[in-house]
Formats: structure tokens, sequence, C-alpha cells
């Protein structure tokens, strides 16, 4: 089975199936060594966040390569994303232009709604306020992003069906992409269906399982959880020596072969060069089958973002009640 270099949406938007991930890249000197590694290497999707704190060393290397004429604008995918704290219909002009100038572009490819609640922490972690937010008056702004030409194409990011399905029913843009968590612990099959079934590219993230997300827990002072470890499932190892690859191949090439696109992050140039070199084999039908077969579902959710504040919780609009109540 042959996996396109670019997924495309219904609207004909062509989606770089591989992109580099920059979640929990705040080291600038890091993130730039790493950026330029990757864009050496051929990525050509490059994925950040307002939330994440680094636009600004995304957009000076993009911007390095395109003044010095190894990369033209239109050869980057790049996109961001409207932060938890900025999702509400008032305030979604304001930090897709505080982004915009942070990248120092004009527009990006694909601006994402983060997370499908507004929670403001500027008072610290341990007493946030909600604000009530309305998604389709929400993405009605978002919708303006791309009127404005600020945004080529909007998105979601971690809504649940009944969430996606709303926005899709209603919305005069429908989503370009949805990026959720997927791996091969948390496949969330239905979901990437219905995506499928109607034009929308789903990217998947922490493919490998976020293996250092506990770094980020102890970096806002929040505990560490016991993870899954993907890296040295039994199966994936078998696999992994069948076909002469690396752990870290056989996770990524299976996404790809679900027609599921993948951002995923390394700061060895080593291992971002071992990433993107998954196009150059195939896994068979029978081993894809046991691959899919460890899918355990919500009780594998890794980036669960109630680390934040598990008054989320208690939020209409917070997009794993059925996880919560399993894992109570």
């Amino acid at each position: 089975m042959a996996v396109q270099m670019h997924m495309e949406t219904a609207e004909g938007l062509k989606i770089p199936s591989l992109g580099f991930g920059t979640w929990q890249c705040t080291d600038e000197d890091e993130l730039e060594a790493a950026l330029n590694a990757a864009l050496e290497t051929g990525y050509r999707h490059v994925d950040t966040a307002y939330f994440f704190g680094n636009e600004h060393v995304v957009g000076r290397v993009i911007n390095e390569w395109i003044e010095s004429e190894r990369l033209a604008r239109e050869d980057v995918f790049l996109s961001t994303k409207l932060p938890i704290f900025g999702f509400h219909e008032d305030l979604v002009e304001e930090y897709m232009l505080k982004s915009l100038e942070n990248l120092g572009v004009e527009r990006v490819d694909l601006y994402f709604a983060h997370f499908p609640l507004h929670m403001n922490y500027d008072e610290g972690l341990d007493d946030p306020t909600f604000m009530e937010t309305d998604h389709m008056a929400v993405w009605k702004k978002m919708e303006e992003q791309v009127e404005q030409g600020r945004a080529t194409a909007i998105g979601l990011s971690n809504f649940n069906m009944t969430q996606t399905e709303r926005i899709v029913e209603e919305a005069a843009i429908k989503p370009a992409c949805l990026q959720v968590e997927n791996h091969i612990y948390l496949q969330q099959r239905d979901l990437v269906q219905f995506c499928h079934d109607n034009g929308i590219v789903v990217i998947g993230f922490s493919p490998l399982g976020s293996p250092d997300v506990n770094s980020f827990y102890e970096s806002i002072g929040r505990p560490t959880r016991d993870l899954p470890d993907l890296f040295q499932d039994p199966t994936v190892l078998s696999l992994a020596e069948k076909y002469g690859k690396t752990a870290a191949q056989i996770l990524l090439r299976f996404q790809l072969q679900r027609d599921v696109a993948v951002v995923v992050k390394s700061k060895t140039p080593s291992r971002i060069e071992e990433n993107f070199e998954v196009f150059d084999f195939c896994i068979g039908d029978e081993d894809m089958e046991e691959l899919r077969a460890l899918d355990v579902g919500e009780a594998a959710r890794i980036v669960d973002f109630s680390v934040l504040s598990q008054k989320l919780l208690e939020q209409p609009e917070w997009p794993w009640h059925t996880f919560t109540k399993v894992s109570e």
C-alpha cells in the first residue's frame, strides 16, 4: 500500500502527511537547531501553537529559509492554534493577529481551535476562571480569518465526535482538519472514520506516545503519571525486526497507512531523519491487523489537559467525559 506524501481535504487542500511538531520545545537554541535539521531532512509541515510559547522561534527559522531562498513560503505548510485562553468569539481575532506577528507571516496555512472550551489562568493554575463559550460563535470568527486572508484553512483540535459533528453540520467553511491524540493504544476509529467520510484530514499528535510528557507536567508543578511505553510493545518490536525498521518507524507508518497524518517531534538530528524514513516500506495487511488489535481506547489517553486544572472536568464542553467516568 503506497502512502502519499500529502493528504487532501474535501476542498482540495494538500497537507504534508508527516509534520514536525514543536510542543515542549521551549529552549530557543535547541528548537532552532531541530527545526533547521527537520527542514534539511525534508519536512515541509511545521506545527506550532500560541500555547507552546515558541511561535517566534518557528517564524524566525522559516523566514530565514525563505530569505536565503532555500525555500519559498508556499513550500512550507505552517499551522498554529487559538489557545485555550483565547477560545471565545471576542478573542479569536486578537490571538490570530498575535500569532501572525510572532511568526512573522501574513497568513498561516491552517489555524486550529486548540481546545473546545475557555480557561483563563492569569492568576495561576490553582485558581483558573472559565468563560461560557458558544462553539459556533467562535467558529464564525475562525471563518472570518479565512475571509480576511489570515488563514488558508481552519481546523479543530481535541474536539470529540459530538463537538466535531456540530461544527460540520452548521459551518459555512467546514473544518479542513481535526488534530487529536492518536497512536496504537488510542486509535479513535469512529472519530477517524467520521472525518474521512466528511473530507476532513485527521492529524494525529503523540503518535509515539509523548514519552517525555512528564517533563512538561513537572515544569508546571503537576504530578507525573505512569505512561505506556509504545516503543517496548512486543508487537511493535517484532514488526520492527521483521521490516528492518525502528519501533518509531513502525508506529508512524501504521498511522500513515490508516490515512492519518502525523506530527512528530524530536530534538536529535539522527532521530529527525529516522522519523522521516517511513515512505520506503509497507506494513502488510495481517501485520496491520495485529497493530489495530492493540487499541485500548480512552484509558490509554496520554495528553489529558486536566493536568492544567481538575476544574476543567466540571465544564460542559470538556471533551472526554466518558473517559473521566471510566477512570474514577
